[in-house]
């Protein structure tokens, strides 16, 4: 790709990202499964405050097996469910309501919520699908691990942080002027900041600095946009589970006891090959969800925190 290229994509870009949030803002109008080294994310410390600045960075154009290929927006939507069900086994999948098919976890959650009992909701309420984004970032500034700064990584977040992205394009008042912050020369870097409210991390105070270039001559940008990655294989239909694979998961999770509750912090310090107890004969079933959260970034952090363990076919 020549910097001609990158210039050329700012108009329909935007447009395009335009329509996504009006998509976002008027709903009626309308992943990966292991550690992997490519996300970057906070460190906090100890009392879960962090900061670092970082730059969102436009859609990947790659050249693939000789063929280019273009990510169609910025960043990926996925949706996924992560819930302990009665045989103490959890469920920790990503949707296929991602890419537009039906999900057993959905379908099961729309039985349970349109029977009219209210237990049956609750329970489709522990279920109900979690939300998240990916996107390309460039590392500016994190002072708990220099040595990622100036790397271009992959981020994970949630609907509180895209709403921020949103209102930047969106303005409320007339008298702002919208920015695409994924723009390489009109964008603007972002100031992350995490603080623990009533024992959650909370991102309320990050804010989007003033526009500015990504860097400063045409070589630098080309060096950063050669080193993002595509983001379209996190919604590529050969990375989701099938319906019927999904659904005996399901089946597995929900079909036998409960085991003893057991906290986050508990689950994480068994061992991996951890079998809970069969429930005992006329024992109410119980469905356990990871965490009550205050934001959707600690769903992300519950989601990868079990993958290891959740995989009990």
């Amino acid at each position: 790709m020549d910097i001609q290229t990158l210039r050329k994509m700012r108009n329909s870009d935007f447009g395009k990202i335009s329509g996504e949030f009006e998509k976002v803002a008027n709903p009626q109008s309308e992943s990966k499964s292991y550690q992997d080294d490519r996300f970057w994310k906070l460190d906090p410390d100890k009392a879960g405050n962090a900061t670092a600045t970082i730059r969102f960075l436009p859609r990947t154009v790659k050249v693939v097996d000789g063929n280019e290929v273009v990510d169609e927006l910025p960043w990926v939507r996925i949706f996924s469910h992560g819930f302990q069900g009665p045989t103490g086994k959890w469920y920790i999948e990503n949707s296929l309501t991602t890419i537009g098919e039906t999900d057993p976890v959905g379908e099961l959650n729309s039985r349970l919520w349109n029977s009219g009992v209210e237990s049956d909701k609750e329970v489709a309420r522990k279920q109900k699908r979690r939300l998240h984004y990916i996107a390309n970032i460039l590392v500016i500034s994190d002072p708990k691990h220099p040595e990622n700064e100036g790397q271009v990584r992959l981020y994970k977040f949630g609907k509180k942080i895209f709403d921020k992205i949103m209102d930047k394009a969106r303005p409320t008042f007339e008298d702002e002027t919208p920015v695409n912050v994924f723009d390489l020369w009109e964008g603007a870097d972002f100031k992350l900041r995490q603080r623990k409210v009533e024992g959650y991390p909370n991102y309320d105070q990050s804010v989007f600095m003033e526009p500015s270039p990504v860097a400063q001559s045409d070589d630098e940008i080309l060096e950063i946009v050669n080193k993002q990655y595509l983001l379209s294989e996190f919604t590529d239909k050969k990375n989701f589970k099938s319906y019927d694979e999904l659904a005996r998961k399901l089946a597995s999770v929900l079909d036998g006891g409960s085991a003893p509750a057991k906290t986050a912090a508990s689950i994480a310090d068994d061992d991996d090959d951890y079998t809970p107890p069969a429930r005992k004969e006329g024992a109410k079933p119980a469905v356990k969800i990871a965490a009550s959260t205050s934001d959707d970034e600690d769903d992300e952090d519950a989601m990868s925190f079990f993958k290891k363990i959740a995989n009990e076919d």
